[in-house]
């Protein structure tokens, strides 16, 4: 019986998922992300914020723990280096999964999974956007009075695309 066996085996024996973990692990901190299943993403988040975690403070023991989980040196080094400068006033929440749709092969769900403090696109979001004011329901007027010609002339006054020159060879022909 399997009684308080909560992990996800993922369909393999120990070592070969202990194996499977650790490169993917280190895949993760070389690269910022991966894209994997969600099956493997939710196992590989349980496997690497604790090592980010240990990262933060840098002795040796800790590069010896983390390495006996990732066995490769430039992971340790990136994760040592990079990754715990940027994640050391973070209290948590390393990584970040993204669902991204369904394999066409076998139709298992995937994902994205990255650390979260080095996707750039996510971090311009997060600056505050500019406030805006509060505008009454009632118009004041000024869109009923103002002429509607203006409007016409700035679109007919729109940049044209630029015409074929006349310069052409002789094997090529134009299609209009």
């Amino acid at each position: 019986m399997r009684h308080g066996k909560k992990f996800n085996h993922l369909g393999r024996k120990a070592a070969h998922r202990k194996a499977m973990l650790s490169n993917m692990a280190t895949s993760l901190i070389l690269h910022k992300r991966i894209s994997t299943t969600l099956a493997k993403a939710k196992e590989l988040k349980k496997y690497v914020e604790p090592l980010v975690s240990r990262a933060k403070e840098d002795t040796t023991h800790n590069r010896r723990i983390a390495f006996s989980y990732l066995k490769s040196k430039d992971a340790i080094i990136a994760l040592f280096g990079e990754i715990s400068s940027k994640v050391g006033t973070r209290p948590g929440g390393y990584t970040r999964i993204i669902k991204t749709g369904f394999r066409l092969g076998d139709n298992a769900e995937m994902c994205i999974i990255e650390l979260v403090d080095f996707n750039e696109l996510m971090l311009k979001d997060a600056k505050p956007a500019k406030k805006t004011t509060r505008r009454s329901r009632r118009g004041s007027g000024k869109a009923a009075d103002a002429p509607a010609t203006p409007a016409v002339e700035a679109k007919s006054e729109e940049p044209q695309a630029p015409e074929a020159s006349a310069d052409t060879t002789e094997g090529e022909t134009e299609e209009k």
